[in-house]
């Protein structure tokens, strides 16, 4: 077949030329043929939809045409047999049976590079803050392949947060992950607007998964400012948009991190939160048909988590690190929640919000007893992690004594150790807290933590 009776074939490849048809629709074989393998639409079941005669394979991409509203881009999760079934990215409301589906060859690219610092994304790499187009001719893959774990450079540089509480008793090192549990409205997204603004990372990648819409243009300018876009770059999908959009938005944020960071850069990534994406995923894979195991979560959940995880961390020997923090809703402050616990295993340390010290006004909510950073003896001095052991120990001391001391049933002098904590903890809960827009750097904060714990 001619490319102009191609043309005549079909409206749309008549306003596209031979060139831009054959680098957008290309099919799925070693040798293709002159034409496209064409499918139909069968049915829609809840998010799915199902298609028969052609052949695409899983993270495959398919156009969905249909006369009344147009194409629709859909995304291959699983097949059964000869029937394939599709995600679709957008809204489908006017599909209908018979349908064509046509496959394409489309690579999943992303913008890198500078440009992209002050602006704001949608989970497929789109702006959506008005200023303008992005140049794609550097554009980079979405999947990149794993880091050997034998080729990764040891954690052992502090990365300052400006966080005193994180910075002095939870250090944190360039290339370690981090999550941060914690349930709603305890204060994580100004927690990690926080880290945006103060860190002394090149660059801040910022996830914003799942969310509300409206948290969207808050933490942008509300929480981030200004200032602190201008070395960021936002990725958001708010909670109205489809499952595969939010798992593309996170892996999208992921990429632009291992991007910067071949660049030798140190990046801070931000992603709010791990358990929408989680979520997005159970939507998906209970839509094709796999069962749920764990409180509903099917065993393809589990899977994913550490395969998005494991792409952060350090790079090569001379290369960058990606410093990550993952947010995990705690589904009614419950941190046995099968997401929180398998996030626990696979990071590398994680710091708790405890709404009981929220309402008691202290902020940040770091509950200190229950976190810990696994990679903190590597990247601390003796004396650093001794004096926040003992800060530890104080606190916990006056906290098991909290009951006897509130009735008035502790006598003074019963125990020295309780006695100093009873006399430091105004000074202990001081240190814990910490303004909006105040930065305390990585020395400010050891030397508070030495002047208090001497």
């Amino acid at each position: 077949m001619t490319a102009a009776e191609t043309a005549n074939t079909d409206p749309l490849n008549a306003r596209l030329s031979l060139a831009a048809r054959m680098s957008r629709y290309l099919p799925y074989t070693a040798n293709p043929p002159p034409h496209v393998v064409e499918g139909r639409l069968q049915r829609m079941v809840g998010l799915t939809l199902e298609a028969v005669g052609c052949k695409v394979p899983v993270g495959g991409h398919c156009i969905i045409r249909n006369q009344d509203i147009g194409d629709v881009e859909a995304e291959v999760v699983g097949f059964s047999g000869d029937k394939l079934f599709l995600m679709p990215v957008e809204a489908s409301l006017g599909l209908k049976p018979g349908d064509r589906v046509i496959p394409f060859r489309e690579v999943s690219r992303v913008p890198v590079g500078m440009q992209l610092l002050g602006r704001v994304l949608d989970g497929r790499g789109k702006p959506l803050d008005g200023k303008g187009a992005l140049d794609m001719h550097n554009a980079e893959s979405l999947q990149r392949e794993a880091i050997n774990p034998l080729q990764r450079t040891p954690i052992s540089m502090p990365l300052d947060v400006g966080v005193r509480a994180i910075n002095g008793l939870l250090a944190v090192g360039r290339g370690q992950r981090m999550g941060l549990f914690a349930g709603s409205g305890v204060g994580k997204s100004v927690l990690l607007g926080m880290m945006t603004k103060f860190t002394t990372a090149d660059i801040t990648v910022v996830g914003l998964i799942g969310e509300r819409g409206r948290e969207v243009k808050e933490f942008i300018e509300q929480i981030l400012g200004e200032e602190g876009l201008k070395r960021s770059v936002v990725v958001a999908s708010p909670a109205d948009e489809s499952p595969l959009m939010r798992l593309r938005a996170a892996v999208l944020c992921t990429a632009i991190a291992e991007h910067f960071r071949d660049q030798g850069k140190n990046v801070l990534l931000l992603m709010d939160s791990l358990t929408r994406y989680a979520q997005a995923q159970r939507e998906i894979a209970l839509s094709v048909g796999e069962p749920p195991a764990t409180k509903g979560y099917p065993p393809s959940v589990f899977a994913k988590l550490p395969a998005l995880v494991e792409r952060a961390g350090n790079g090569r020997e001379g290369g960058g690190s990606i410093t990550a923090f993952y947010t995990v809703l705690t589904e009614g402050d419950d941190v046995q929640d099968p997401v929180a616990d398998s996030a626990r295993a696979i990071l590398d340390g994680h710091i708790v919000l405890s709404r009981a010290l929220a309402e008691e006004g202290q902020y940040p909510a770091i509950d200190i007893e229950a976190s810990i950073s696994r990679a903190m003896p590597q990247i601390v001095s003796a004396e650093h992690l001794k004096k926040a052991q003992g800060f530890k120990r104080l606190y916990a001391r006056y906290q098991q004594s909290r009951d006897l001391i509130s009735v008035g049933a502790y006598v003074k002098g019963s125990d020295r150790e309780t006695d100093l904590a009873i006399s430091k903890i105004a000074h202990l809960k001081g240190y814990l807290s910490q303004g909006l827009n105040e930065a305390v750097p990585w020395d400010a904060a050891f030397g508070q933590l030495q002047k208090l714990i001497s």
